[in-house]
């Protein structure tokens, strides 16, 4: 069936691959965040194994509201960890660092999400998708001060 919502299919292709991008960034830093949480130790290990849960709790109810959003403009979502480590900008991390290198790597990863997200709503915006400005405008205030919250305890 043809998907008539007022945005014609270029444009909705364009906000899919844009959206593409912030899912595989949010599914990778989702994916590191639980294994920090699994492997954190030292002298902050609870805080820290709360707050990662909290966390990756989140990002996972995020990672099905972005694909939605892919689906409902009429595109595939990447469904496989080769498509999202083809499409992330945050790269896999094999290992266990420190608890302050972890802070310091998820400080990061939010920073890096926050950006995609700001990409998104700028093509958003560009093609009038607001429905896509709806959903991506609270991930970004979320990375922004989740990084900020990570770059506090990691000091």
């Amino acid at each position: 069936m043809d998907i008539d919502i007022g945005i014609d299919h270029a444009a909705r292709e364009k906000s899919s691959n844009a959206l593409k991008k912030l899912l595989a960034d949010t599914y990778t830093l989702y994916l590191k965040t639980h294994g920090y949480h699994w492997n954190v130790e030292g002298p902050h290990f609870q805080q820290l194994h709360l707050q990662f849960m909290e966390q990756y709790t989140e990002m996972w109810t995020a990672v099905d509201e972005l694909a939605e959003r892919i689906r409902a403009l009429g595109h595939y979502a990447p469904s496989s960890y080769s498509e999202m480590s083809g499409l992330s900008s945050i790269k896999e991390e094999a290992g266990s660092p420190n608890w302050q290198e972890m802070v310091t790597n998820l400080a990061k990863g939010h920073e890096q999400v926050a950006k995609t997200a700001r990409e998104v709503l700028r093509v958003a915006e560009e093609i009038g998708d607001e429905a896509t400005s709806d959903v991506v405008a609270p991930r970004l205030t979320l990375h922004e001060k989740t990084a900020w919250m990570l770059r506090a305890t990691a000091n």
